[in-house]
């Protein structure tokens, strides 16, 4: 599953490569969890841990705070999220997750991006039972039995714990993110994530060569042009 999170990091890099898009997209998230759920951090778990990841990628202070200030406000758009799936240049499975206040625009616009690479989309379901739904931790550290304890202790239904070039990966189903994060935290205070986030994981890789590779690049960057998309998921490997 490391392997999986790495082409998913490969996948962030590249479609997420402007700061401007990065600030967009985080705050147009924060908007709708305070929107839906309060802007409350302290009693909105999910805003709680939104900001701090949006914090860890180094956005603004002034740009989380205009969409708190948006939700409370009311002022704002009605996005609603919206996922397209399908399968990407060498037949590999691709998701396309969005926040969108226009649908009839953005699968249009989603669509004009697979069709340019000979890609397929395809309906709700295609490909998302492929991929599994994953809280991701990853810090400095090489004693993964010791997490493991912590995890076990704590009541975690963990996944997964790997340990490679002094970095430690903790995989747990995205409904054990809260606990899992404040196991560690509770047992490291200090402890400073590198990855702190929940993401969807491919059961398995397609390696592409050639002209696939190219055509991938090609796809994930029109995919980052498009301002409703907030998150794409594949399983290429290259």
């Amino acid at each position: 599953m490391g392997r999986a999170y790495e082409n998913r990091k490969d996948s962030i890099s590249k479609t997420a490569n402007a700061k401007s898009k990065i600030y967009s997209k985080y705050g147009r998230e924060i908007y709708v969890v305070a929107k839906s759920g309060g802007a409350d951090p302290d009693g909105n778990l999910s805003l709680r841990g939104l900001i701090d990841r949006a914090k860890k990628d180094q956005v603004p202070a002034h740009v989380i705070e205009k969409a708190l200030q948006k939700a409370t406000s009311g002022a704002g758009e009605d996005f609603t999220p919206a996922r397209y799936e399908g399968f990407g240049p060498g037949n590999c499975l691709v998701i396309v997750d969005c926040l969108t206040d226009n649908p009839n625009r953005t699968i249009g616009d989603v669509r004009v991006c697979f069709n340019k690479v000979k890609a397929k989309i395809g309906t709700s379901g295609t490909v998302g039972h492929m991929f599994d739904h994953c809280a991701i931790f990853a810090f400095a550290g090489d004693d993964e039995d010791a997490i493991l304890d912590v995890l076990m202790s704590a009541d975690v239904d963990v996944t997964d714990v790997e340990s490679e070039d002094g970095m430690i990966t903790v995989f747990a189903p995205q409904t054990e993110y809260f606990k899992t994060k404040q196991a560690l935290l509770e047992a490291y205070p200090a402890l400073d994530f590198e990855v702190d986030s929940i993401q969807h994981l491919a059961q398995n890789t397609v390696e592409l060569a050639g002209e696939d590779v190219a055509l991938m690049e090609r796809f994930l960057d029109m995919l980052n042009d498009v301002d409703d998309v907030q998150n794409v998921y594949h399983n290429a490997q290259f």
